[in-house]
């Protein structure tokens, strides 16, 4: 079990959101979790300007907009759908819309409802790709940048038995 992995089981999932501000990538970055829901069904990240992590023109600098989505629907998931799953981020790409200055903050979405459907759909075809998005909005609400990410989910090996073939 990886050092992260650990470290949440010890301290809790909430708490572990909580405590990413640490992770050094976001250290630099100033990404913050806000909000988390006990049931981690969400979660709230947000950036300020700094002279840390802007661009050359003074606005957000894009790989740190990118960053500060990265990896909060793969461990949403990861973290709701149980031990017999296997989730991994397969692809990503971020579209800028409008430079971000200020405070940017984003908003990750994993209802129950969603992982239920999820866990169904992987149970039956063995392996699935499901897509996500997350908007990156600037202080008045407008949408600075639009992230997707595609997670690849599989049913965990059982007893040496590979997982259904798709």
């Amino acid at each position: 079990m990886a050092f992260l992995q650990r470290l949440a089981e010890r301290i809790g999932n909430d708490r572990f959101f909580k405590v990413m501000r640490l992770y050094p990538p976001y250290l630099g970055a100033g990404v913050v979790v806000r909000r988390v829901a006990r049931d981690l069904t969400s979660l709230e990240v947000e950036m300020k300007l700094t002279p840390l992590n802007q661009n050359f023109v003074g606005t957000h600098f894009g790989g740190s907009l990118y960053s500060m989505c990265d990896p909060w629907f793969m461990l949403l998931l990861m973290m709701q759908i149980g031990d017999g799953y296997v989730v991994w981020d397969k692809s990503a790409s971020i579209d800028f819309l409008k430079p971000g200055r200020g405070t940017v903050r984003a908003l990750f979405e994993m209802p129950r409802e969603k992982v239920e459907d999820l866990q169904r759909e992987t149970q039956a075809k063995g392996k699935i790709n499901p897509v996500f998005q997350a908007e990156v909005k600037g202080a008045g609400g407008e949408v600075v940048a639009r992230v997707t990410k595609v997670l690849s989910v599989r049913m965990k090996e059982r007893n040496g038995a590979p997982p259904p073939s798709v």
